[in-house]
């Protein structure tokens, strides 16, 4: 009989251990995208993000008791306070307001434009510069953008669905950039534990509204609710900071291409979405785009 070294037993473990994690958070945050417009058919939008994340810290604030990490510096309370309002609050008023009109597979298609926005933002506030391809990588995502919102209701113009979900977008880009340093000194589950914990105080004004749509909803609302603040919001993160941990961010970035392929079939299966042909092709046009940019579009800071 064979026998493998302990070194690439170990090896081979961690690569399933890994692929396995990441299968969970993509899972986890593409069901997201049906299960909120599901909840949407009881609950008003901010009462549900409201109730969605008082679960979510409850569950952070037993890790934190549990694990007992890194307490916030004084100095850092401000980005953990802005991480939290910008990547929790608003991201998520936007995308549930968004979702009442917005398919759950045109949103997700709309919301993988983040990774271009961070790069603008990058250029704008941290000195980075595009190449000419990320320029036209760019310009073939917007492009896709524009597709996509054309198809929902009310196109890109302000208060639309889309222009929801794009402003939700941005939030999400402005949030991966601001949380970067949190994450480098407290570590991924503890910077997430904390902004979770932010955003569902900041969120504080709408748990009484959620509370009397919970307390006369069946308990179907009550187990989406959960749903969403259990899996996407907690196991989510808590299993891509894994994933980012073992392959690094630049290699686990690739991996969220997937996302919104898992979220379109999910979207089928939970339901019953079946996406026109013109989301789909946005799709593949927004993704085409952010491929082109994450392989060709940053020049080194020194570059002239």
């Amino acid at each position: 009989m064979e026998h493998k070294p302990a070194g690439a037993r170990k090896t081979h473990v961690f690569r399933h251990g890994t692929m396995l994690a990441a299968a969970l958070a993509l899972v986890s945050w593409g069901s997201a995208y049906p299960v909120v417009r599901m909840a949407l058919h009881s609950m008003a939008p901010i009462p549900l993000a409201a109730a969605r994340y008082a679960v979510a810290a409850i569950v952070a604030l037993v890790w934190v008791a549990w694990k007992r990490p890194l307490l916030p510096r004084v100095q850092d309370l401000p980005r953990f306070v802005l991480c939290g309002a910008v990547g929790i609050t608003l991201y998520n008023i936007l995308f549930n307001v968004g979702e009442q009109t917005v398919s759950s597979g045109a949103a997700s298609l709309l919301i993988s434009f983040s990774p271009l926005i961070s790069a603008f933002i990058a250029v704008v506030f941290l000195g980075e510069r595009l190449s000419l391809w990320g320029w036209v990588g760019s310009l073939v995502s917007f492009a896709g953008v524009v597709l996509i919102a054309r198809s929902q209701p009310g196109g890109l113009a302000f208060g639309s669905g889309a222009a929801d979900i794009v402003g939700a977008a941005f939030s999400a880009a402005l949030y991966n950039t601001l949380q970067k340093k949190l994450v480098a000194s407290y570590g991924a589950l503890a910077t997430t534990a904390y902004i979770l914990i932010v955003g569902a105080v900041l969120l504080a004004p709408w748990w009484a509204e959620a509370w009397h749509s919970l307390s006369i909803a069946g308990p179907g609302t009550w187990g989406l609710v959960f749903q969403l603040g259990l899996f996407p919001a907690v196991l989510g993160y808590g299993a891509w900071a894994y994933v980012v941990g073992h392959l690094g961010v630049a290699r686990s970035s690739g991996l969220l291409y997937l996302l919104s392929p898992t979220t379109l079939v999910l979207a089928f299966l939970l339901a019953g979405e079946v996406p026109t042909f013109r989301i789909l092709l946005g799709g593949a046009i927004i993704l085409s785009g952010v491929a082109l940019m994450n392989a060709k579009g940053r020049k080194p800071k020194s570059a002239e």
